[in-house]
């Protein structure tokens, strides 16, 4: 009695299985590589126009030119003899070097880097030496006088100010952009050019007078400048003419506020501002009632102990709900 027959697959069957599997993943890697986009190998521009300036007898001040990208610069790179000794995000073109030694002569070079991490090649190297080190310098320089300026368009402005004087020599003047050093020129320079700025802005500019013992001066007199308006949007938003007068009464430190609300070009007032105090929201300011007509005021206290410096800006609620331009910043500092 025969028992029931066994077919067993033929070699040629699985040989055939196994060559239809490879190919199917061929296929299908082959099908995923051909959707990955295509990477991006093209490095950025060679940064130009780059300048080292000596600010102080230990710090320096580099400046460069954008670079271009074809997709997008997102950083730069600041070499010092082939040392990479600062990194700043694609916005910036200028940095400060600091911590360098006085009487020395350095070598500064710029790359810029995009998001696959391409860089590009090294900039013009440019030399700087720091000079040298004033250790029984304490004075500090007098106040740079008669700041005065213009707006360049939507993304520049142009400023010029009166020499400061000091005992032993200014060897840089520092521009400010509100609370924030963004700028340095020679001691020899009574002028600044600023770029980088927003279209249709308000921005406040001080400058201060160092010299090579790191001893700066007091602020110049606060300028105000409005970039101009991009295509298409219309004129500021932002509150003018703020005022903030620093008062103590009976012991008690608080700041006097006056401004002129935004126009809005319509019937409606504007009901709202928020008040900012060094760069943080610090209350809103409502009437209940009718809101002022021309200049609105606001009086607060504050707790801080005298001496306290503060800066101070606001912005108004417009009618369609959504937040204006900030206004020009105002500093104060509160007695005793």
């Amino acid at each position: 009695m025969k028992g029931p027959t066994v077919q067993r697959p033929t070699v040629c069957a699985a040989l055939t299985c196994s060559v239809s599997l490879l190919l199917l993943l061929l296929l299908l890697t082959t099908t995923a590589c051909s959707n990955e986009p295509d990477r991006d190998s093209e490095r950025p521009s060679t940064p130009g126009g780059l300048t080292a300036q000596a600010g102080s007898a230990t710090s320096v001040h580099v400046m460069w030119d954008r670079a271009s990208d074809n997709k997008a610069v997102t950083g730069y790179e600041v070499y010092q003899k082939g040392a990479k000794v600062k990194a700043v995000p694609g916005a910036r073109h200028m940095v400060d070097i600091d911590s360098l030694t006085p009487s020395t002569a350095y070598m500064f070079t710029v790359r810029a880097r995009d998001a696959a991490g391409n860089l590009s090649a090294p900039s013009s190297p440019v030399p700087v030496t720091t000079p040298a080190p004033t250790p029984d310098d304490r004075k500090a320089p007098s106040v740079p006088v008669k700041l005065r300026g213009r707006a360049d368009g939507g993304r520049a402005v142009s400023l010029t100010w009166g020499r400061a004087a000091d005992d032993v020599g200014v060897t840089s003047y520092d521009i400010y952009q509100e609370d924030s050093r963004i700028h340095t020129v020679p001691g020899t320079a009574t002028t600044a050019r600023v770029t980088g700025l927003r279209p249709g802005t308000v921005y406040t500019f001080t400058v201060r007078a160092r010299d090579a013992a790191e001893n700066s001066s007091k602020d110049s007199n606060a300028l105000d400048l409005t970039t101009a308006s991009a295509p298409g949007h219309g004129p500021s938003t932002a509150p003018t003419a703020l005022k903030a007068t620093p008062r103590t009464e009976g012991g008690v430190r608080g700041i006097d506020l006056a401004w002129t609300p935004p126009r809005t070009g319509g019937e409606e007032a504007v009901r709202e501002h928020q008040l900012f105090l060094n760069g943080k929201l610090a209350t809103t300011i409502v009437w209940g009632a009718a809101p002022p007509k021309g200049t609105a005021t606001y009086r607060f206290t504050v707790s801080e102990p005298a001496g306290t410096r503060f800066s101070i800006k606001l912005r108004a609620r417009l009618p369609d709900g959504k937040w204006g331009d900030f206004s020009a910043q105002r500093t104060v500092v509160v007695g005793g």
